[in-house]
């Protein structure tokens, strides 16, 4: 897929009102998909992974796996359900990454969880992340990913915001408490990232995850650096200003890259992954 799309010719004029109302992925007959899993090889990724987690100290040692290095099958295609779906087993912390860099797009992928949980998610909540707008260094944050935005995928927390290894967004959100910011349309603006005061964490307006063992849809829209995260249907974050701290501490720019996706103790399954050029922010946002 060519690092910039070409304009959509139309898009419906019920777009704005169908994901706003509709408790369902919002269906367009005017799509324009790219299928970035093929059901049948990682064609459009590379893989990376950091460093392998011991269990005797129970920590993270050694060098990273590295760059398309998996021994041990953390990636497969299998046959789930009657369909070939992209499985991550968790078992080593680091993610696929896409070829291809991405701006002004609609990504579409529907994920259901495993059962086994690895390393320091043992017995805790089942997580991985999507991860857009990636940049930099390999294994950037904590050895494992690159500087991104996070749609967080994690149980009971899917959709939430986090800013990865200097990836910064600007929200509007209701305070909670000095660290917790729940994102409110009606709310004060507020800065998200590893060094800002508010914490690199946006929490969701509500849940919207389906019970365990289930498909979920999620959509991610992003155009101009402003995002939508969307979980089955229902929007549950818009964040206005996608950004990243450049080499002396100042906010900059970030509104194009690659998409990660990733392995981080849980095991989980993705499938109809795919993406599609968009020339407008959807309507009423």
């Amino acid at each position: 897929m060519k690092k910039e799309f070409f304009l959509v010719c139309f898009i419906a004029a019920s777009f704005a009102f169908s994901i706003k109302k509709h408790d369902t992925p919002y269906q367009n007959p005017h799509h324009k998909w790219t299928y970035l899993f093929n059901g049948k090889d990682l064609h459009h990724w590379d893989t990376y992974l950091g460093p392998e987690y011991d269990s005797l100290s129970n920590q993270f040692t050694g060098t990273p796996l590295g760059l398309n290095n998996d021994p041990h099958h953390v990636f497969s295609v299998i046959n789930l359900d009657g369909e070939k779906v992209l499985a991550i087993s968790g078992q080593d912390f680091g993610g696929i990454i896409s070829k291809d860099n991405f701006k002004n797009f609609h990504l579409q992928m529907k994920f259901k969880w495993g059962t086994k949980t690895w390393a320091t998610k043992k017995g805790k909540k089942k997580d991985s992340g999507l991860l857009y707008y990636s940049v930099g260094k390999l294994g950037a944050d904590f050895g494992f990913w690159m500087r991104s935005q996070e749609f967080q995928i994690e149980q009971g927390n899917v959709g939430d915001y986090w800013g990865v290894a200097g990836g910064a967004e600007t929200v509007a959100t209701r305070k909670v408490n000095d660290s917790t910011f729940i994102y409110d349309p009606q709310g004060t603006y507020r800065d998200f990232y590893e060094k800002s005061t508010f914490g690199r964490r946006c929490i969701k307006t509500s849940d919207n995850e389906k019970p365990d063992g289930q498909w979920n849809t999620i959509d991610l829209f992003c155009f101009n650096g402003k995002s939508i995260h969307m979980v089955n249907g229902k929007v549950l974050m818009v964040l206005g200003k996608s950004q990243q701290l450049d080499s002396g501490g100042k906010l900059i720019s970030l509104d194009e890259g690659k998409i990660q996706i990733q392995s981080e103790g849980a095991q989980i399954y993705y499938k109809d992954i795919r993406i599609e050029p968009i020339d407008y922010f959807p309507k009423g946002y």
